[in-house]
């Protein structure tokens, strides 16, 4: 799966990114949590189209968890003043 279909994802979370590193590495997340849930593929649709979607949830998720990690930051050297 990961052969096939590795360059179809990383191309479009270059698309959402802008970032070929992160990219990168959302695509090897993307396929551990596909790995991970395969048993929910029904085949309703393409196997690329639901990996895209696994891989714009898994940004999604990298955002928040970016602006998380942001916001404690702020708050923590606001108390530091």
């Amino acid at each position: 799966m990961y052969l096939n279909y590795a360059n179809t994802v990383k191309r479009f979370l270059i698309s959402l990114t802008g970032n070929f590193d992160l990219s990168e590495d959302l695509t090897q997340e993307t396929f551990y949590q596909a790995y991970r849930s395969i048993h929910r593929f029904n085949g309703d649709c393409k196997l690329s189209v639901w990996l895209c979607q696994i891989a714009k949830h898994v940004y999604f998720d990298h955002l928040k968890k970016k602006k998380h990690i942001q916001e404690v930051s702020i708050d923590n050297n606001e108390n530091n003043m």
